[in-house]
């Protein structure tokens, strides 16, 4: 008899004897050892699955708790002080991102092309990298989305390359990579 922490039906063995009725027969020695080693290895089966199951659930909470606080963070370091973003009606969430929302085209563009502008200085080197880092930011969430994104998202990033295209150009670099 094959015992199986795995199926929630018992399968005979394909080498031991049919199960004693009763315990009206004996059984022997090697059929005790075997089946002492089935219950064991399904007993360590069964207490690790458990564990990584618990673990699973308790690290999912913990991930859950660090992306919350990691996403309150990140909205308290670009300025947003408003109502939580769960909490916010149907109307609140589109003044947000209406034209002159927190979240609206202008504004957001403002903060990634600023990020870049002054991170940058007068360095071309870290301006072009600073574009390419947007570029490839904005290429990356559209492969997390699944394909192309919202049309504000779209008009966001082309707002946000045209400012820094701009600062560009107004220090004299151009736009064009000469090395490329």
């Amino acid at each position: 008899m094959k015992i199986s922490s795995e199926s929630q039906v018992f399968e005979p063995a394909i080498k031991s004897s049919s199960i004693k009725p009763l315990f009206t027969e004996k059984i022997s020695k090697d059929e005790a050892l075997e089946i002492r080693e089935q219950i064991r290895q399904n007993s360590n089966a069964i207490a690790f699955n458990s564990a990584i199951i618990q673990g699973s659930v308790s690290n999912a909470e913990d991930s859950f708790a660090k992306q919350h606080e990691d996403f309150q963070s990140f909205l308290k370091n670009i300025g947003y002080d408003g109502k939580p973003i769960a909490e916010l009606s149907k109307a609140e969430a589109s003044e947000l991102v209406s034209e002159d929302g927190f979240f609206g085209i202008e504004k957001t563009s403002a903060r990634i092309a600023d990020f870049v502008v002054n991170g940058a200085g007068e360095d071309e080197a870290k301006l072009r990298a600073g574009r390419e880092g947007m570029i490839q930011g904005f290429k990356e969430a559209e492969a997390m989305w699944g394909g192309k994104l919202p049309e504000i998202s779209q008009k966001t990033m082309a707002k946000a390359i045209e400012t820094v295209d701009k600062a560009m150009y107004d220090l004299g670099f151009s736009i064009i990579d000469k090395e490329v």
